[in-house]
């Protein structure tokens, strides 16, 4: 995990987006990092030090701290954010004055840094703050850009601050060197009755995409084929969007050959209507007969050209270790991963992995992210 043990000193300036670092500290101590802050005047306006404290485990370095704090608390660290960054943090920054404890350990920082501006969009928009950017990417400063949306003063523009997910996303995979290739579908399929119907299911995408931030953490690349979902993709993966069966069988034919492993983890309908009808069919209450053909066999023709770890998944709502069984023995892939219907969709599951080595597994509960971290160990034993 790339950042299992990181030392971060994380800045927080005086915007309103402050509240907002208290929940992107916490994501950071979720991947594994231990996380320190540091404060301005400003920011403790907005959220007090005690909250930072609290969540941190760890004193705060605000304008009362003892001297030589910035030397020490830069030393200690490994990574420097500043989220959020105002302007007038940003220009102390460029200029080099340390007039309060974040610019100043922005000047002794000799690591990793990062900044987050955030603020209206007019000010984000100015010649002066572009400026001020321009000079800190210079000097290998990481920004991460602001998003575009509704601010909290009103206005619509550039300047929002970003979700603190992705930024964490941002800090965590930036530096990987990515050595193997994970080819992975997620999502579910939409197999089209008429322009405005379909055949579908309720598959969220999570297990997927728990799958892809894992790998990308062990410094994988990651191609994702994705059909509709909830969950969302880190920046990093190279994402495909597809609806239908056919799409996605045609996605991870052009693609398997770059891949190292291939995880077959979307809800594929397994039919499609033979005929879809070109306006939305009248008199929908009435009965309908619905001619069903059969939609490509993803993970057959994959098995086909295999030259890579194949695994696969299957849901099964009665005997799932026994039907997954006889699937496993049969199908050609290398893993398969059995799992209920209980919790389709949600945060929890319920599955067991079978694998060469073990064909008689046993049902456990747990969070996607574990089940993610268990095919990883798995692949790479």
């Amino acid at each position: 995990m790339h950042l299992n043990g990181k030392k971060i000193l994380l800045g927080v300036t005086g915007g309103i987006a402050a509240y907002k670092a208290c929940e992107l500290l916490r994501i950071l101590q979720k991947r594994g990092a231990e996380v320190r802050v540091v404060m301005t005047e400003e920011a403790e306006k907005f959220v007090g030090s005690v909250t930072f404290a609290a969540l941190s485990g760890y004193l705060v370095y605000t304008k009362n701290a003892a001297d030589l704090a910035h030397i020490n608390y830069t030393r200690w660290a490994d990574i420097y954010i500043v989220a959020p960054c105002t302007a007038t943090s940003l220009a102390r920054f460029a200029i080099g004055t340390g007039e309060e404890p974040v610019s100043l350990c922005f000047l002794a920082m000799q690591g990793e840094k990062w900044i987050v501006p955030a603020m209206n969009c007019v000010m984000y928009n100015s010649p002066a703050v572009q400026k001020n950017l321009k000079t800190l990417r210079s000097w290998d400063i990481k920004v991460i850009e602001p998003e575009t949306g509704r601010l909290a003063c009103g206005e619509e523009g550039a300047g929002k601050f970003p979700a603190p997910e992705d930024i964490a996303d941002k800090i965590e995979f930036s530096s990987l060197r990515l050595s193997k290739t994970l080819l992975i579908t997620m999502g579910r399929t939409q197999e089209a009755i008429d322009p405005v119907r379909y055949i579908s299911n309720c598959s969220s995408g999570k297990t997927g995409a728990e799958i892809a931030k894992e790998f990308l953490r062990n410094g994988w690349s990651v191609i994702a084929v994705c059909g509709p979902m909830e969950a969302k993709l880190p920046a990093q993966c190279a994402k495909i969007e597809v609806k239908n069966a056919e799409g996605m069988n045609k996605a991870v034919l052009e693609k398997q050959a770059q891949a190292d492993v291939i995880v077959h983890c979307a809800a594929v309908a397994d039919y499609r209507p033979k005929r879809i009808a070109s306006q939305k069919i009248k008199n929908s209450r009435a009965i309908q007969t619905l001619e069903l053909e059969e939609t490509p066999n993803i993970l057959k023709n994959t098995i086909k050209k295999k030259k890579q770890t194949i695994v696969s998944f299957a849901l099964e709502t009665e005997n799932a270790l026994k039907n997954a069984e006889n699937k496993f023995k049969s199908a050609g892939m290398d893993i398969l991963v059995a799992n209920t219907a209980e919790n389709f969709g949600k945060d929890i599951v319920e599955y067991g992995m079978f694998t060469k080595k073990n064909r008689k597994p046993k049902l456990e509960r747990n969070s996607k992210e574990r089940l993610a971290k268990q095919l990883f160990k798995e692949i790479n034993a």
